[in-house]
């Protein structure tokens, strides 16, 4: 029977510390503010958005959510997504993706400010991932793999961890994280030839695919660590449900995390922190302390 790495315990050890920076900076006359930028009503934005209002209430942050109507024009949007890139209370943007039909998120991507970019979306900031740069974002969800791996003390350096989903949004950057603490990794897509028998051989598996329970038994070798980072809706029963088969691995893994309940919370809680680099480096550059700024680390894992 696997070990369940509950994501909020992991985000419940960071929730301190969020308090605290979030006190010190209003106490020097900053008040962090995240702006959510949301087209319509897709389910798993919901999601996201009541777990992000959640997490930041109980630590006393702000968060302002921005709801678009579906039929918003490119222009439109753009005009929007401008407003809050020139806000000075806002210190950090979050676009849900994708976004609409008819609507492109590539421009929106070249315009936000990367020092507002909490979500790692820009060149930029993919760029500083890629480049071991700690000075700039890299992505929330990789970033909560990270954070919840350290919590639960799994080991990476020398580890072999099968990585199944190449997205830049995850995958990618995921694999240099994880390259970050030496381990090897082996990233798998669709035309890899038998993932199953690549993940078999495997102390880690990192699943983001976006593919209900693509992740069987035959996956998993005894005793290995099972990560899910898909959160999907199931056709059938209109649950939450992640890419790992859970009932199906859960006998055979060492570690799994649930959906819901795993990365998600954790990757809620690295929004946050990311909100208050953002803050803390936009006071220290108003005061002229650039240097300063730049140093602030942004991607670092906390709980180490």
């Amino acid at each position: 029977m696997a070990n369940l790495l509950k994501g909020d315990v992991v985000a419940d050890a960071m929730k301190g510390w969020l308090a605290e920076k979030n006190t010190e900076l209003i106490q020097n006359g900053v008040l962090p503010c995240l702006t959510i930028i949301r087209v319509g009503e897709w389910p798993d934005d919901l999601v996201y958005e009541r777990g992000i209002l959640n997490l930041f209430k109980e630590v006393g942050m702000q968060v302002r959510v921005v709801i678009l109507p579906e039929e918003i024009t490119q222009p439109a949007l753009e005009k929007v997504f401008a407003a809050l890139n020139d806000d000075d209370t806002v210190h950090g943007i979050l676009l849900f993706l994708p976004l609409d039909d008819g609507l492109d998120a590539e421009p929106l991507k070249k315009m936000i400010n990367p020092d507002k970019d909490v979500d790692g979306m820009c060149s930029d900031n993919v760029a500083k991932v890629f480049l071991g740069d700690d000075s700039g974002y890299a992505p929330c969800t990789p970033m909560g793999v990270m954070e919840l791996l350290k919590h639960y003390e799994i080991p990476l350096s020398g580890a072999k961890v099968a990585l199944v989903g190449t997205s830049l949004v995850v995958g990618k950057p995921l694999s240099m994280l994880l390259t970050g603490e030496n381990a090897t990794v082996i990233m798998c897509h669709s035309k890899t030839v038998d993932v199953a028998g690549i993940c078999q051989r495997t102390d880690v598996i990192i699943s983001a695919t976006g593919v209900p329970r693509l992740i069987k038994k035959e996956y998993v070798r005894p005793g290995a660590v099972v990560i899910d980072v898909g959160i999907n809706i199931d056709r059938v029963t209109g649950e939450l449900c992640g890419d790992v088969d859970f009932e199906d691995v859960e006998p055979i893994a060492g570690a799994l995390t649930p959906v819901p309940g795993g990365v998600g919370v954790v990757t809620t809680a690295v929004l946050a922190t990311h909100t208050l680099w953002a803050a803390e480096k936009a006071m220290l550059k108003a005061l002229g302390k650039d240097d300063e700024a730049h140093s602030v680390i942004t991607r670092r894992v906390l709980l180490r």
